[in-house]
């Protein structure tokens, strides 16, 4: 699916009304009706900015809100009492977040900033009201939860049974396509704030085996990653590598 470019907003703060959206404006979402933007609206509490490597969500404690991802990268993760983690999947403008722990004891795992990010912010309580006045937007909630089943699965197959350089071809293939279809690709490149640790927590691999393999992969003349950009040099060759199907999507909802 092609979308329209989309300049990523300054992480500010969302805009005061939902009409004013900048990510609406992007043919990677899909519309709605006038009346179900003012419900979403209206289900608004409030609008947050979070600096790089914030807290957006604390793992393990209760009380957790619902965001919408408005500008900047975020990540959801796990973690032992050691202090190793695991990023279990990233997170880009439009994705909602916090829905896990509305059917847990508290949060079941962490959301953290990798830029900084602005977000919408929703009560706990809304979901309610939202699946028994607008089963429409009920319905793209469950699109939302299965979308991010599918990947998690997509990174659990990853790191159990793809070598490293089949996990780091799948991880730039499948965040460069994700950003693609958001429309956040400009000029054949995109931002990527990732460090390699970031990439090495997210595929189980050694912060030396990380960017060995990078440098592997840059060699070969697959990608580049400079001044905090990445570009697919051979994009093809990247997911044959990766044994990636990127089969195409319906455009995603934005709540």
């Amino acid at each position: 699916m092609v979308t329209s470019a989309l300049i990523e907003p300054e992480p500010s703060v969302c805009p005061r009304h939902c009409v004013d959206c900048h990510l609406r404006q992007s043919d990677g979402f899909a519309p709605v009706s006038a009346s179900e933007l003012a419900f979403v609206e209206a289900l608004r509490n409030g609008r947050v900015r979070i600096k790089a490597g914030g807290e957006i969500i604390a793992e393990q404690k209760p009380g957790g809100k619902l965001f919408t991802l408005y500008a900047g990268w975020a990540f959801r993760y796990k973690s032992l009492s050691d202090g190793r983690r695991q990023i279990l999947n990233f997170l880009l403008p439009g994705d909602f977040i916090g829905l896990q722990g509305q059917f847990a004891d508290g949060a079941t795992h962490g959301v953290e900033a990798v830029t900084e990010v602005a977000l919408c912010v929703f009560a706990r309580d809304s979901l309610r009201d939202l699946f028994r006045e607008y089963p429409n937007l009920g319905y793209d909630l469950t699109w939302l939860a299965a979308r991010e089943e599918s990947l998690v699965d997509e990174n659990l197959l990853t790191a159990g049974r793809r070598n490293a350089t089949e996990r780091v071809a799948m991880l730039l293939i499948h965040l460069y396509r994700r950003a693609q279809r958001v429309g956040l690709v400009q000029d054949d490149s995109v931002a990527f704030p990732l460090n390699q640790q970031h990439i090495a927590d997210a595929l189980g691999l050694s912060l030396v085996h990380t960017n060995k393999t990078l440098r592997r992969l840059r060699k070969l003349g697959l990608h580049q990653i400079e001044d905090g950009r990445l570009r697919l040099v051979n994009p093809k060759a990247l997911v044959r590598i990766a044994d990636y199907y990127d089969r195409p999507l319906r455009r995603a909802p934005l709540i």
